[in-house]
């Protein structure tokens, strides 16, 4: 049974904190949660990315700061013939990496502050992601533990004063759930990331969360203010968007990649979301992509 992994971070060599630069591996984690807060950079490959209950494509850049216990997990996609690729900067600390009361300096408000809103999941972006990201990548090279250190609290001070973000669970789907519900609910959130593809059943959900069908799909709806099967075109839509703007696959492939048994379904789902047909939103993508392309080249 797919479970919400826990992981232990032990930092190396007495640091303070854990500061790694990962090749593919990085994208090998399955959906997994721990009490540190987490700083990722990607920096080659693409897929999907998974923060609580919602998912995301993500590209190279992409900068995401996660709060405490927010489970989590990058997958790669292979969208063409070549071999996926892949590459990542992780940062994981505890809160009070650097002492109980730093970060309760008045100096450190802002930075406290982020890691408040962490707890929802922050996704950066425009020149915030771009300067954090190229400080990162300068310190995954210093061999100075100390100026480590303080070019990562000036990389957090950035952060902390930026407007360039979006919140990953704005919902608070799982930012605001006690210990207990986190261990219910994320097992089958785990079994939704690995599965959401394939056949996905009711009863399995049910006994992940140790719950009867009827109680769990009540206690879902409560947490999620979706149903589960809701959540589950949801995640298969997402991805089926992905394959449609990122390969030429036929969208009969497409449909059954993304987990829908019946392409006529997959039709409706799509238009009712979407407001468009997929065959016509890939047209229509492609459009607009060829109109940015003839203004850069202007």
């Amino acid at each position: 049974m797919i479970k919400a992994s826990y992981e232990v971070i032990q930092p190396n060599n007495g640091q303070s904190f854990l500061f790694r630069k990962f090749d593919k591996s990085a994208f090998d984690a399955p959906y997994h949660f721990h009490p540190e807060y987490e700083l990722t950079c990607i920096l080659e490959g693409s897929g999907k990315r998974y923060v609580g209950s919602r998912m995301d494509d993500f590209t190279p850049g992409d900068l995401v700061l996660l709060g405490p216990n927010l489970p989590h997990c990058w997958k790669l996609e292979q969208l063409n013939q070549e071999k996926s690729i892949g590459g990542a900067i992780v940062v994981q600390f505890d809160g009070a990496f650097l002492g109980d009361d730093f970060f309760n300096k008045n100096e450190m408000q802002h930075i406290k502050r982020l890691f408040q809103k962490s707890s929802s999941g922050i996704s950066f972006n425009s020149g915030t992601q771009a300067t954090a990201n190229k400080s990162l990548l300068a310190l995954s090279k210093e061999k100075n533990a100390f100026r480590m250190l303080m070019g990562f609290l000036e990389v957090l001070q950035r952060l902390a004063s930026s407007n360039e973000y979006v919140l990953l669970d704005q919902n608070m789907v799982v930012a605001e759930r006690s210990i207990a519900e986190q261990e219910r609910i994320n097992p089958v959130f785990a079994y939704l990331v690995e599965n959401f593809r394939q056949q996905v059943s009711l009863d399995t959900a049910a006994g992940i969360a140790n719950m009867t069908t009827n109680a769990f799909c009540k206690y879902f709806k409560k947490i999620t203010r979706k149903t589960f099967m809701e959540t589950i075109i949801e995640y298969r839509l997402n991805y089926a968007i992905q394959q449609l703007v990122q390969t030429d696959k036929p969208i009969s492939d497409i449909s059954f990649e993304s987990g829908f048994g019946d392409v006529s379904h997959f039709y409706k789902m799509f238009k009712l979301k979407m407001h468009i047909s997929p065959l016509n939103y890939r047209k229509k993508f492609m459009r607009s992509l060829h109109e940015q392309e003839n203004v850069a080249v202007a």
